[in-house]
């Protein structure tokens, strides 16, 4: 979908300030927050909770941080998964503000994957549709597309060269609504800066995006 996360060609938002030695965590509760995303989530997938992520409001998405977005999206997932209802989650925060003692966590229990997660490579029987050095061109999609997509508003209907083959990956756009992974084989595709951003992009710029097999055609 489009949104405040997609940010780029976006103008406005000031330099980037880059931290010297930034630390992992800036505070202890971005550390909780982290380990919090590690719980089981019924049917959840890292491409579903990306898309909470990316349904934040905008005044929250540029308000509270990244570990911030982090603990909305959890919640999200939470209360949309039945996993907590949003009434236990207030009361807990009226319980903290109010300064009451809250109970420990509860004992960890043994996850139902024991054998770990997967991750998101898979095998195709299909060989790839391109090949290093193929004229290709981004999919034009709706102007405002619903659904979660990893193909970003400002690479969309662009001519650009495939400069390496990746194996194939769970496709988050299915992945990400619970339609099934979808595997396929993902590209390098090299863009170069005019092609993105127009004639006034700096001179000799390439960007190179890696993208799904079904966002792209032959040029």
């Amino acid at each position: 979908m489009d949104g405040i996360h997609d940010l780029g060609g976006m103008h406005g938002f000031g330099r980037v300030e880059v931290e010297v030695n930034e630390p992992v965590f800036h505070a202890d509760w971005e550390a909780k927050v982290f380990a919090l995303t590690g719980v089981p989530i019924p049917d959840s997938s890292i491409d579903r909770f990306r898309h909470a992520i990316e349904r934040l409001p905008p005044e929250v998405y540029l308000s509270v941080g990244y570990y911030g977005r982090w603990l909305h999206a959890a919640e999200s997932l939470f209360v949309e998964t039945g996993l907590l209802a949003r009434e236990e989650i207030n009361e807990r925060l009226t319980a903290i503000e109010a300064g009451e003692a809250i109970p420990g966590p509860a004992p960890l229990r043994p996850r139902a994957d024991a054998d770990g997660p997967r991750g998101a490579k898979r095998e195709v029987a299909r060989d790839p549709r391109f090949a290093v050095g193929d004229a290709v061109v981004t999919l034009e999609f709706p102007i405002h597309p619903t659904g979660h997509t990893r193909l970003p508003r400002y690479a969309r209907d662009k001519e650009g060269t495939v400069v390496e083959v990746y194996e194939s990956y769970v496709f988050p756009d299915t992945n990400a609504h619970g339609l099934g992974e979808s595997p396929q084989h993902v590209y390098c595709v090299g863009f170069g800066g005019r092609e993105l951003w127009g004639d006034e992009a700096e001179p000799e710029t390439t960007v190179h995006l890696d993208l799904f097999e079904s966002y792209l055609e032959p040029r």
